[in-house]
């Protein structure tokens, strides 16, 4: 059986669940387990397609460049003429040089392999009717699967009627926040289940994923290097050099007659030959070079970063342009809290405590666990029960709580979006102004905004303030980036956020703030960071 193959497939992203469902001959009930079997043979597993080379092929083409073909032809040389010092030396060179290349990239592994890592390993299918578990390398477009907090998407797929669950796509699309998905909505393998649980069909597996794309555009970059391609072009030239000088010197015997019959002269020209070639390679180079970068790789490693490659050290070296993601690499990927915004009377104490009744304290919302974080002593919760709990919902943008505290007073609390918190607000005409402008400078500075209200004694909402709300960067980014900008290398962020994130987060970080020079790429899909590197590439002449 093979694996998941390249189909050319219409997006099934796009269409009616009802186009789906007859497309994929499928239905909410699912697939039989001999469907299922079927739809494997045909299909191919749920995994990223991996080429898979033999060993023994691998560690041969370490000898098979213009650089060993001059070794080796010493060697050869050396054997014919009998020169078995020569030989020797020559050949443990040779030798020495594809086996630290070999054993240096086999225990580094690959970055595909490292991408499929991260695929679930198992996934509740419903097979005949009902849910079983399976390994999610045997799923199948037409499979329904189901999905809870926690879970690992196996797949891609579209969600089935239900409740709407939260979906941490960072590492698709770089947005560092949960996004809502409900009913028809696309799912993508490799997200996380933040909130929620929910059945979905399956409509792409394997490398026809939008994940396994992404893999395949990893596996798929260019394996010769800049560094590589240079130590080829003095390879080439250094062959010519030499098959012109050993052009000239059989001509020149030749020519003067002096090639004997007996063979006497033709060996003294083979050792000729030798010399010359010998002379004209550097033949403890290619040695000299991966001890060099093995050490490299070695240092690299005691640092916790892995060297597939190790010509990528050479390259690396001589990068004349970084092109970075935003999110967990310049940033923590983390969600923070900003400086909140409070009206006259309320502290921002008073603040936080409100918004953290407002939240579930065993949920795993980011939101909710950034907020409860920002108390200054959670055992203040102790003082308050939650005697009813509206989570959040995209219709009505907001989560309420019904509160009683330890003296038996009632009230309610409510955060969520900021033009919704102020709409309930009894005094809405005389603070909306100002709450706006603030809405409005947060947006400024790519700050997600978060308001919050609780009840009066009358039973009246009141308007207390705005939480803000951001993915801070690393505390060495900046750093980095500026010995990065010393050495002369130009730094260019791609982000998928929204640009007005990415123009707070260059400016933190010292990239500036002004996109329009192109310093910053913004809201671009990870299948598309790939041709903008390659442009920038061509743009530089590498």
């Amino acid at each position: 059986m093979t694996n998941t193959t390249d189909k050319p497939t219409n997006d099934l992203s796009k269409i009616s669940m009802r186009d789906l469902m007859i497309q994929l001959k499928t239905s909410p009930d699912g697939l039989t387990t001999s469907e299922a079997k079927n739809r494997l043979n045909s299909d191919g597993y749920n995994e990223i397609a991996e080429k898979k080379v033999s060993p023994l092929i691998k560690f041969l083409s370490y000898f098979w460049n213009p650089f060993s073909w001059m070794i080796e032809a010493a060697v050869i040389f050396s054997a014919i003429v009998g020169d078995w010092v020569d030989f020797v030396i020559i050949a443990i060179l040779l030798v020495a040089n594809g086996l630290i290349g070999y054993f240096e990239e086999k225990t580094a592994g690959d970055a595909v392999a490292a991408l499929k890592a991260q695929l679930a390993l198992n996934a509740d299918a419903k097979r005949d009717g009902k849910f079983v578990s399976v390994p999610a390398r045997e799923l199948v477009p037409g499979d329904v699967i189901r999905i809870k907090i926690g879970d690992v998407l196996p797949a891609d797929a579209r969600l089935l009627p239900g409740d709407p669950v939260k979906i941490d796509q960072a590492a698709l699309t770089g947005e560092s926040l949960p996004v809502d998905r409900s009913s028809g909505e696309q799912v993508y393998s490799g997200s996380v289940v933040k909130k929620g649980q929910a059945e979905a069909i399956v409509n792409g597996t394997g490398s026809n994923t939008f994940f396994g794309r992404t893999a395949k555009l990893v596996a798929s970059t260019e394996n010769v290097s800049h560094f590589q391609k240079s130590v080829l072009k003095i390879g080439d030239f250094l062959i010519v050099i030499a098959l012109i000088l050993i052009a000239i010197i059989v001509v020149y015997r030749l020519y003067n007659g002096i090639v004997d019959k007996q063979g006497v002269e033709v060996i003294r020209l083979l050792k000729f030959c030798l010399v010359l070639t010998i002379a004209s390679v550097p033949v403890a180079l290619p040695t000299v070079l991966s001890v060099s970068m093995s050490v490299g790789a070695k240092a690299l490693a005691d640092k916790n970063a892995v060297v597939t490659r190790l010509a990528a050290i050479e390259e690396l070296a001589g990068m004349n342009m970084l092109c970075s993601d935003k999110t967990g690499t310049l940033t923590l990927n983390q969600l923070s809290l900003g400086d909140p915004y409070t009206l006259p009377g309320i502290s921002a104490d008073d603040l936080i405590l409100t918004a953290s009744l407002a939240s579930q304290t065993s949920d795993d919302d980011p939101i909710d666990k950034t907020i409860l974080a920002g108390l200054k002593d959670a055992t203040v919760l102790d003082r308050y029960q939650v005697t009813h709990f509206t989570p959040f919902d995209p219709v009505a943008k907001r989560t309420e709580a019904d509160i009683t505290t330890a003296d038996g007073e009632t009230f309610k609390t409510s955060k969520g979006a900021p033009q919704v918190m102020l709409d309930l607000a009894y005094n809405k005409e005389e603070i909306e102004g100002t709450v706006n402008q603030i809405i409005e400078d947060y947006a400024k500075k790519g700050y997600r905004a978060l308001g919050v209200a609780k009840t009066n004694p009358q039973g009246q909402w009141q308007f207390l303030g705005i939480i803000s709300l951001f993915d801070p960067p690393r505390v060495d980014s900046q750093l980095t980036l500026q010995t990065a900008l010393k050495l002369g290398v130009p730094v260019k962020m791609i982000t998928g956020d929204q640009v007005l994130i990415a123009k707070e987060t260059a400016r933190q970080l010292g990239l500036g703030n002004n996109i329009l020079d192109a310093k910053i790429f913004r809201e671009v899909p990870p299948n598309q960071l790939g041709t903008l590197v390659d442009i920038l590439t061509a743009v530089n002449g590498r």
